[in-house]
């Protein structure tokens, strides 16, 4: 661990008990507060994901967990954000390098959007016209760039390379926050701060050179630079926000008397139990995302490809972040039912994070789809999401 790496984590474990005490505002104003944002940029996780090709860090995938970890601990919706705009760096990657230190002068700049395909693109000359509207665009309302998914279309009709796979290609098309439009629409159960409002453009103008592939990166090669490295450290907001809950419960227990029992909850044995179960559904779990990150991180960085890891090894890193998000929704709602009536007001954090946990496993990394397709590459079948496993 290099001292910027141990700086950024030490930053991001400091600012957690402030994003804490914040976390109402956080929620209340439906995206980061700008002093929030501010804090958020000053730990350096913004820039995490830059190589000492640019004059970042370089964290490992594990690292960057860690620091998003940290940060879950205080707030789902900055960690979220944390980590979203952090992806910067690895986007930068399947850019062409000189167009993206143009784009990137600083290490700090945020990119936001959605990268499955839901826009149109019509080819023009120098570029392409982009438009469409697109879904949960996290951290777009203080972001700098807008990165968006769009099939692509010439003279109106569905075109492809020549030489291409599929018969309609799509490609990502990066473009300033001005030239998007935001629709206030984000009034979600949970991670009510993130603002990961519905965007729309209309013919906007996108030049060939800011537009890119996962299937072709441009930067120095290495364990980054992989279709799916933008989805990796994701799975650590769910970690700490499932760690914080078991932490609350065990303050609790140490000092809250059951005076129907006559004892402290700390000699219950449905307490004492429950809390070693969910421990314990923690443990292997959080073990599960950083095994297979540190099996992945050591074949990539010695210079292998992540085809040279065995199936199991390949599948077991979609199926971790999987499991990271529906495992921390169990353990948050176990510990709320622990705790009874003290969870269900609003001033008790359980209450967020049984909202927080309850969205976050929603996203698509925590879908039965991920299982269909670690399942069928397994199978030597089609995997439906073929790019949590590196494919494209």
């Amino acid at each position: 661990m290099t001292s910027m790496t141990t700086e950024i984590l030490r930053r991001a474990r400091e600012l957690a008990p402030v994003l804490r005490e914040k976390a109402a505002e956080i929620e209340a104003n439906r995206t980061l507060p700008a002093d929030v944002l501010e804090l958020l940029r000053a730990t350096g996780v913004f820039g995490m994901c830059y190589g000492p090709e640019w004059g970042g860090p370089g964290l490992t995938s594990m690292e960057q967990t860690e620091v998003v970890e940290a940060l879950a601990y205080g707030d789902a919706s900055a960690a979220w954000c944390a980590v979203i705009g952090a992806n910067t760096g690895i986007y930068a990657q399947f850019l062409d390098q000189t167009v993206a230190k143009e784009v990137f002068p600083r290490l700090d700049l945020v990119v936001a959007g959605l990268l499955q395909p839901s826009g149109r693109a019509e080819k023009v000359p120098g570029g392409f016209r982009l438009s469409g509207r697109w879904a949960f665009g996290s951290g777009i309302k203080h972001a700098d760039w807008v990165t968006s998914g769009a099939f692509i279309y010439q003279d109106g009709e569905p075109w492809a390379a020549p030489g291409s796979k599929h018969r309609h290609d799509s490609r990502q098309f990066l473009v300033r926050r001005e030239q998007v439009e935001v629709i206030d629409d984000w009034n979600t159960t949970g991670l009510r701060g993130s603002g990961s409002c519905d965007y729309t453009m209309d013919g906007v103008f996108v030049p060939e050179e800011h537009t890119y592939t996962f299937a072709t990166p441009q930067g120095r090669p290495g364990p980054l630079t992989q279709p799916d490295s933008f989805t990796r450290a994701m799975c650590g907001v769910p970690l700490g926000v499932a760690r914080a809950a078991l932490d609350h419960v065990r303050e609790v227990a140490s000092t809250r008397y059951d005076r129907m029992a006559g004892r402290g909850w700390s000699e219950s044995w449905r307490v004492q139990t429950e809390i070693s179960r969910l421990e314990g559904l923690f443990n292997a779990t959080r073990e599960g995302v950083y095994g297979a990150m540190r099996r992945q991180w050591e074949v990539l960085a010695a210079g292998g490809t992540l085809d040279d890891l065995a199936p199991v090894e390949r599948a077991a890193s979609p199926l971790s972040w999987l499991y990271a998000f529906r495992s921390a929704r169990e353990i948050v709602s176990r510990c709320y039912d622990l705790l009874q009536t003290w969870s269900i007001y609003r001033s008790s954090p359980m209450d967020r994070w049984l909202r927080d946990t309850a969205v976050l496993a929603q996203h698509l990394v925590a879908q039965d789809r991920i299982l269909q397709s670690a399942g069928a590459y397994l199978l030597g079948s089609e995997p439906e999401f073929g790019i949590s496993l590196g494919l494209v």
